[in-house]
């Protein structure tokens, strides 16, 4: 049983979906970051960053925070969607560019378009652009795969729960036809489905 802490965002749908899609007995808890509940003695005790999502291996003890650490933890544990050899390295590279690049710029995207119209243009103008840069990265990575690293893997399941925020960047998917695919193609897939709506149903997923 992995018990999983998580609440109604891309890094903690994340691991909802990959839990979902290794189809492994788990329990989420969901912890409110609009009511500071990260920052709860007891989930601290688990995460220290105070950042969910954040998981407990029942069977081994191990405590892990990070959604990417998580990532890699629970494909190798249930030997399932990291592929062997040099695929392996591909999906931890597209992992890492999520980590990396397209997690935290897209995140401030949120907090200066959605949240902060008009309060900063030039950081909604610097965010937005590099947006799209990545975007297109993204779509030429695409071009010709179903899926970024061949096989369907934990770097789709990164990635993903950022573009369904494509809303809230103000992107049109249409711009991007092999994202636009790309992401269609896993919103179809009923573990995503039902891990997008971990702890709780919010709203439907969005669809281009």
């Amino acid at each position: 049983m992995i018990d999983l802490y998580t609440w109604t965002t891309p890094n903690g749908r994340k691991v909802s979906i990959l839990l979902e899609e290794l189809g492994v007995p788990y329990a989420a808890h969901p912890i409110d970051i609009g009511k500071d509940e990260q920052f709860a003695p007891d989930f601290l005790a688990i995460a220290p960053n105070n950042k969910i999502p954040a998981i407990v291996d029942r069977e081994t003890g191990q405590t892990l925070m990070e959604s990417g650490a998580i990532l890699l933890y629970l494909a190798e544990k249930y030997g399932r969607f990291l592929p062997e050899g040099a695929g392996r390295w591909r999906a931890i590279e597209w992992l890492m560019w999520q980590m990396g690049g397209a997690g935290p710029i897209l995140g401030q995207v949120h907090h200066f378009v959605k949240y902060n119209p008009g309060k900063a243009p030039y950081a909604e103008e610097r965010f937005s652009t590099e947006a799209r840069r990545l975007y297109r990265v993204l779509n030429d990575r695409l071009s010709g795969r179903d899926f970024v690293a061949g096989d369907y893997s934990i770097a789709d399941m990164a990635i993903w729960p950022w573009i369904s925020r494509f809303e809230w960047q103000q992107i049109d998917l249409s711009d991007f036809p092999n994202v636009r695919d790309w992401y269609l193609r896993i919103a179809q897939r009923p573990a995503v489905q039902r891990g997008y709506h971990v702890p709780k149903h919010v709203s439907d997923i969005p669809m281009p």
